[in-house]
């Protein structure tokens, strides 16, 4: 009998080869391609802008597929890269298999697989995206025994002309149905994509975010993932977001992951969850609630949380973001359920196995408890984030706080468990910790925690210094002081950066 899990998966080439894709081999990709027809591959590969670049590959013949596959192929890093000096520029970018995918764009049947990237000795780039995210998670491993698992809530904002038909009201639009969501079709259709990509998408819906303009609208909607080993949730973000551009340039939209579109209305975030395992366990939640384990982990977060805007929050617009009364955190704390806070612990279905019975009072049983669904959720990061260094940075803070001395002391210290943004509040926010106010202040604090980050080799020194020297170029010190109240520059500088992420 098949697999149900394999036979109703999404990827083609799981569903042909009846495997699931950590278990695929190079002879599986041929056998594949054989049967299939496949005429074209193309590698796929994270540049230093964080996005994917692409090399195309016409089939000729098995023994051409087959060197291909064998050794992949050779690429200019110093022009992907702007810390590799054009000397020495050659590198490696190898096929991981687990990565393929039929591509759903292409005129020609065509396979696309993520590569990683190695050097003329045949090790792996230790200052490549992937191979940080790689080498963060094998150290958080051996040093713990623990694994992270991960998962995005991709934001963005689709910018269309005008819809006069069922509009819309400002900051109005969450989980609104079609056609009061114009673009429901356009994510359903992403949605579907991606996960034929090898994304585990959670669910799909339209966010709070709507602006309608004199001549344009701006939709705002959103895709959450599932927990997954935290290299894979780096992978399916990046693809994710070439799957969202790539089909919002078939329906002649553009699809904006920027943190802000306009002062007063809902940026772009990129919430990020994550759990700690153990033998397929997840060690963060008892019987009892949240484990010593996960507060730790909360403390390493909170205490990192400066320094990892450097990863989470890259260009100047992020900082227009992160201000009060918009859901996006701008003090260091944590609570439960809590969306005014940095880091927040959802509902995670504990203690609740009667609700399905009592919805439906047909039910003979009780549902299952699903407490192995409870994450911690980081809400700083937007939809410009590195997203393979984010991810590799969450690693380092897990790690940073099981292995401090006060880590639950700090836990405790800075949880709250009220609206610090309400005027009744108000004075808490003057007493808790700050995230940084741009961009500068962002790679001031990755200089200062940068011991943390290179510890074991992790973050090599010269990506600590790239991130830095790139972030202070930006010269954003006092930005939302310089651009209050100046809509007319805020407006350039979101044209700016509109697509850059």
């Amino acid at each position: 009998m098949k697999d149900s899990r394999l036979a109703m998966n999404p990827n083609k080439l799981v569903q042909y080869l009846e495997k699931p894709p950590e278990e695929f081999t190079k002879e599986d990709l041929i056998k594949f391609i054989e049967a299939h027809n496949i005429q074209m591959v193309n590698f796929r590969f994270v540049g230093g802008d964080g996005r994917l670049k692409t090399l195309n590959f016409v089939i000729t013949g098995r023994s051409q597929l087959d060197r291909l596959l064998s050794a992949g192929e050779r690429v200019d890093g110093s022009s992907l890269f702007s810390y590799i000096d054009a000397a020495s520029s050659d590198l490696y970018a190898v096929p991981r298999y687990k990565t393929a995918f039929v591509n759903p764009f292409a005129p020609i049947p065509t396979v696309d697989i993520l590569c990683s990237y190695y050097t003329k000795d045949g090790n792996p780039l230790a200052s490549s995206p992937e191979n940080v995210l790689r080498k963060a998670h094998e150290v958080l491993k051996g040093s713990t025994g623990l694994t992270l698992e991960a998962m995005g809530e991709l934001e963005y904002y689709v910018l269309s002309g005008k819809q006069d038909l069922y509009p819309t009201k400002s900051q109005k639009g969450y989980q609104e149905s079609s056609p009061f969501c114009k673009w429901e079709t356009l994510r359903c259709e992403a949605m579907q994509a991606i996960a034929q990509a090898g994304g585990n998408i959670k669910y799909g819906h339209s966010e709070v975010g709507y602006i309608s303009g004199e001549e344009h609208d701006f939709e705002q909607n959103e895709i959450e993932f599932v927990p997954v080993p935290v290299e894979d949730a780096a992978d399916q973000i990046v693809v994710a977001r070439w799957v969202l551009r790539m089909i919002g340039y078939k329906y002649g939209v553009a699809v904006s992951f920027a943190p802000k579109i306009a002062v007063g209305h809902a940026g772009n975030g990129m919430h990020v969850h994550t759990r700690l395992m153990k033998d397929g366990k997840n060690v963060m939640v008892s019987d009892n609630g949240l484990t010593d384990i996960a507060r730790k982990a909360v403390a390493g977060y909170l205490t990192l949380a400066p320094s990892l805007t450097a990863f989470g929050n890259t260009v100047p617009l992020s900082f227009l973001r992160l201000v009060p009364h918009q859901e996006a955190p701008t003090n260091i704390c944590w609570g439960d359920t809590n969306r005014s806070v940095l880091v927040r612990v959802p509902l995670g279905w504990q203690n609740v196995g009667g609700m399905i019975r009592d919805a439906n009072p047909q039910e003979k049983e009780a549902s299952s408890e699903y407490s192995e669904s409870q994450t911690v959720e980081f809400r700083c990061p937007d939809g410009s984030a590195n997203v393979h260094f984010l991810m590799a940075g969450l690693a380092v803070a897990a790690r940073h706080g099981l292995e401090m001395g006060d880590a639950l002391e700090v836990a405790h210290k800075l949880y709250v468990d009220v609206n610090i943004f309400s005027s009744e509040h108000k004075g808490m926010q003057q007493t808790l910790p700050q995230l940084p106010t741009s961009c500068w202040e962002s790679a001031e604090c990755l200089l200062r925690d940068r011991h943390v980050y290179e510890r074991d080799g992790v973050f090599p020194p010269l990506v600590v210094d790239g991130l830095a020297r790139t972030l202070k170029c930006y010269d954003d010190k006092d930005l939302s002081e310089r651009y209050y109240g100046k809509g007319d520059q805020i407006k350039r500088l979101v044209d700016e950066y509109l697509h850059q992420s």
